[in-house]
């Protein structure tokens, strides 16, 4: 799997997991999903991704999402 799809992955799962420890927790759990939204946008224009960029580090395979 390639940085983007597992960068997507993570994104999305923390987003849906944030939304249902608001429901069930605390609504102070929204502020995850917001803080995974400013990060995708920060990143769409900026190019730098923190998860990204320890995936690198860690060896995950780069290049093209769809072989």
């Amino acid at each position: 799997m390639s940085i983007d799809r597992i960068v997507m992955a993570f994104a999305g799962t923390m987003i849906l997991a944030s939304l249902v420890l608001s429901q069930v927790h605390s609504p102070h759990w929204l502020w995850l999903t917001g803080f995974v939204g400013a990060n995708l946008l920060q990143a769409s224009f900026t190019g730098l991704c923190p998860l990204a960029m320890v995936l690198k580090r860690l060896g995950a395979r780069t290049g093209v999402a769809f072989p």
